[in-house]
């Protein structure tokens, strides 16, 4: 038996190296279209990221494998900002200044349903899966927006989360019990517990989340993107979300004002959206690829 064992162990150092060979690890920079201007990321299911253009809605897709891509759904012409996938093969979309919603299929790229959730001056900035329903932040108006089995409904915010000059409500994640949402104020710093009746309150933090963008939470594990910081701050939870603690912040030099924050193993993957160079249709974007 002993010698059947050792002949097992030698093929298996003889088999390893050329597996290993054969499997060459994720590329770290991943290169989108020149002119795409990406500013929102989703992950899954598997391991391939969607991203979306806010200069005409294009949907990028790419496979964190090799880093190739290739659009799945022209845009409409107006923003794609923040974004989600769920389970069953749906991304959904927030569209920004045109104040809208957006759900298509991810594997065809097909528009399976279009909402207009306000018609008032707006930006419909991100979006988070939560209580069975798809939520939107609006950075303009002090309300959410909540897509529920084909419905949308409009849900003021009230409470603590009170609008101001400049951009409010961003970035937007489930509570680690799943029973309410977290919302970042970009203007403020601030982040809020906000219930699913629209009323918010004040999440005590030991450190200010300024320029505060994309969410992305994991366990009781909050990663807060700062964008014109270049910063990724990584927060704990308490039990009910209602204080966090400042673990540790991450950062990179490839990093060109990072917006929005997905992960699939044990990195993240965040957008340059540089937004400090002018756009234009040779302007290079990518996507940093960073550990946890």
């Amino acid at each position: 038996m002993f010698r059947r064992v050792g002949v097992v162990l030698a093929a298996l150092l003889v088999i390893t190296p050329a597996v290993a060979a054969a499997s060459p690890a994720f590329p770290t920079t991943i290169d989108l279209p020149n002119g795409f201007q990406p500013e929102g990321i989703a992950i899954g299911p598997g391991p391939v990221a969607y991203f979306g253009s806010l200069a005409d809605g294009r949907i990028y897709r790419a496979d964190l494998r090799t880093g190739r891509g290739r659009v799945i759904s022209e845009g409409p012409g107006t923003p794609s900002v923040g974004l989600k996938t769920d389970q069953k093969g749906r991304l959904y979309v927030a569209g920004g200044a045109a104040g809208n919603a957006r759900v298509i299929d991810t594997r065809t790229g097909e528009v399976l349903a279009s909402y207009q959730l306000t018609t008032a001056a707006a930006f419909v900035n991100d979006v988070a899966l939560a209580g069975g329903s798809a939520w939107f932040t609006d950075s303009v108006n002090q309300q959410l927006y909540r897509l529920t089995g084909g419905t949308a409904t409009t849900v003021p915010i009230t409470g603590d989360l009170v609008y101001g000059e400049g951009f409010n409500a961003n970035g937007i994640a489930p509570t680690p019990d799943g029973k309410a949402l977290l919302v970042v104020q970009s203007n403020t710093g601030k982040l809020f517990r906000v219930g699913f009746d629209g009323r918010s309150t004040l999440v005590a933090l030991d450190y200010p989340l300024t320029n505060g963008d994309g969410l992305l939470l994991s366990g009781r594990t909050l990663y807060v993107v700062q964008n014109r910081l270049n910063t990724v701050a990584v927060l704990h939870l308490d039990r009910h979300a209602t204080r966090a603690v400042l673990k540790k912040t991450l950062t990179d030099e490839r990093f060109d004002v990072p917006t929005t924050v997905a992960a699939f193993g044990n990195r993240l993957y965040l957008p340059n959206a540089r937004f400090g160079t002018t756009p234009g249709p040779d302007v290079e974007y990518q996507v940093i690829a960073i550990r946890r």
